[in-house]
């Protein structure tokens, strides 16, 4: 179990997560991408690693094998025929439910938010986490990293920023863009960002960078 890089804010109340890789395996989308653009997978995660390695956007990824590809319009072309972006059950990560579930067990409020499409928070509901509220940017109007996405969460929550734990696996979306509105922040380490991306001054401000999402209440509860 990883151990606490800094003592923990004992009026934490509420714990939010991400999406993407924090809940979510999104293996299985982006290969679908890879599919939609008729570029094998691997090559097709072969760039994207390298893109991200350089400090680029994800979506440069999709201009490499198609230039000028509009990822909004594409996903409308990709609903239109029948392949729509999609995830289930068996694209959640394994402790993702005993995760959220052992927290709001614990007594914390539990919230879900991230950048994610109307269509992703409809599959969100459905799958029925143990979480008081669920959020997306585009159920928001607004996204991740703006300030006005994490001043959205402290609306949500009901609670004060510095009693809110954000969890994610992003340095960059997630993890800065909280601890600069107030929140206490846990880094974890999974997904292509949690492992190519370097930030060790926003990291070393974490309470946490974990391995599972199981550790949480652990290190909430007993911080020694």
């Amino acid at each position: 179990m990883t151990r606490l890089k800094n003592p923990p804010n004992p009026k934490i109340r509420t714990v939010v997560f991400d999406v993407g890789e924090t809940l979510v395996d999104e293996s299985r989308e982006y290969g679908s991408w890879a599919d939609w653009l008729g570029v094998p997978r691997h090559t097709f995660s072969a760039a994207f690693g390298a893109i991200l390695a350089r400090g680029g956007d994800y979506r440069d990824t999709f201009q490499v094998f198609r230039p000028g590809f509009d990822l909004a319009v594409e996903r409308e072309a990709r609903v239109q025929a029948g392949r729509p972006e999609t995830y289930d059950e068996s694209d959640l990560y394994p402790d993702a439910r005993p995760g959220l579930k052992a927290l709001q067990d614990a007594g914390f409020g539990v919230g879900i938010a991230g950048n994610q499409t109307i269509r992703s928070e409809a599959i969100l509901r459905q799958l029925n986490f143990a979480a008081d509220w669920i959020a997306t940017s585009d159920g928001l109007g607004v996204a991740k990293p703006s300030s006005e996405f994490f001043r959205a969460i402290i609306d949500l929550a009901g609670v004060g920023a510095s009693e809110i734990l954000y969890v994610g696996d992003r340095l960059d979306n997630d993890i800065a863009p909280a601890q600069r509105i107030g929140m206490a922040t846990v880094l974890i380490r999974r997904g292509p960002w949690g492992y190519v991306m370097e930030d060790p001054e926003v990291e070393r401000r974490c309470l946490a960078t974990i391995n599972s999402l199981t550790e949480l209440t652990a290190l909430l509860a007993n911080p020694e």
